[in-house]
């Protein structure tokens, strides 16, 4: 069974309910009945109900099973502005203000429906900028406890499955964060670990990649790597890291055991976490192209409750795929 359909047969386990804020694109209606006729997660459509249903009729596509809900008539409005109006006093946020964005702008009222527990997950992103869904994220529903960085991963799914746990390997952050400190480094390791855990199932072993191993090296980007790795120490965490390490020492078993012996990590990791993002995108990019890996991502992580974005080129099917995603990361 390929990564999606394990994926997709856990988020069938228990049906989620996620939130599709762009229903005026076709690719989204697609999407959802996709979503419905596979039965991996419940799904709501935010927007005009005539309009979202003459819609799909024009695209053919069976909306039959899903919830629509329109902010502009939905009986709990109120409750929506108050507690936006709330997260935002100290930016002077009016309920003026709050009333128009959560009337007009369906990604801060999906937002809002996941904060408030009205829906477990929201997939946005085909026809908006990645910054405008990550906004809305960041304002509602804000950085999970002990976090205080969003970030990226994509899970890399070899076809050999050399490396990682039978070819599966996270690699982050590749999307987000161009130029991480320690503090967000070490937040990215422990959201990538948890990510590893909830969506793909594996016992997170996190490799912090730089161009050294073990002190080899001596520069201040070795030092950021190494600082990392002393907060991660702190924290207590509850996987498996190790680092500084090069991306040899981190895969490679002979390698790991020859530059970094005594590691529980090294020549087993199967989350790679880059020092930057120029390193972390070029390496995802040439392990697509030159090993035939699928790149499954970006996935969003680090939020209080899961939030992902879509390209704006993505298909019917990239759509269906991460609301399934989606669906694996809420934690109940």
């Amino acid at each position: 069974m390929g990564l999606i359909d394990s994926i997709k047969s856990k988020a069938k386990e228990e049906l989620r309910n996620i939130v599709l804020p762009e229903s005026e694109d076709e690719r989204v209606l697609k999407a959802a009945e996709q979503v419905l006729k596979d039965k991996t997660a419940n799904i709501i459509l935010i927007g005009n109900e005539d309009k979202i249903n003459a819609d799909a009729k024009a695209c053919g596509a069976n909306i039959k099973g899903a919830k629509i809900i329109d902010p502009k008539t939905f009986d709990g409005i109120e409750n929506y502005v108050d507690e936006l109006v709330q997260l935002r006093k100290s930016k002077g946020l009016t309920k003026k203000e709050a009333t128009e964005i959560m009337t007009t702008e369906p990604r801060f009222f999906g937002c809002m429906m996941v904060r408030l527990g009205d829906a477990d997950g929201l997939v946005a992103g085909s026809s908006s900028p990645t910054a405008d869904v990550l906004r809305a994220a960041i304002q509602v529903i804000k950085t999970a406890p002990g976090i205080n960085t969003v970030s990226s991963t994509f899970i890399m799914e070899t076809a050999d499955g050399k490396f990682g746990d039978n070819g599966l390997i996270l690699f982050a952050d590749c999307a987000v964060n161009p130029e991480p400190n320690a503090e967000q480094l070490a937040d990215i390791a422990a959201a990538t670990a948890a990510t590893a855990k909830s969506v793909v199932g594996l016992d997170p072993r996190v490799a912090m990649l730089s161009f050294s191993t073990k002190g080899s090296a001596k520069h201040p980007l070795v030092d950021k790597v190494q600082y990392a790795c002393g907060i991660l120490e702190d924290r207590n965490v509850d996987f498996s890291f190790d680092g500084e390490m090069q991306a040899d020492a981190a895969i490679v078993e002979a390698i790991g055991a020859s530059k970094a012996p005594g590691s529980v990590v090294a020549g087993k990791a199967n989350v790679l976490v880059f020092p930057d993002l120029q390193s972390g995108n070029i390496g995802y990019k040439l392990v697509q192209r030159f090993a035939g890996a699928a790149a499954h991502g970006p996935i969003v992580q680090g939020l209080n409750k899961p939030v992902n974005d879509l390209s704006r080129g993505c298909s019917v099917e990239d759509i269906s795929n991460l609301v399934a995603i989606t669906a694996t990361q809420v934690v109940k």
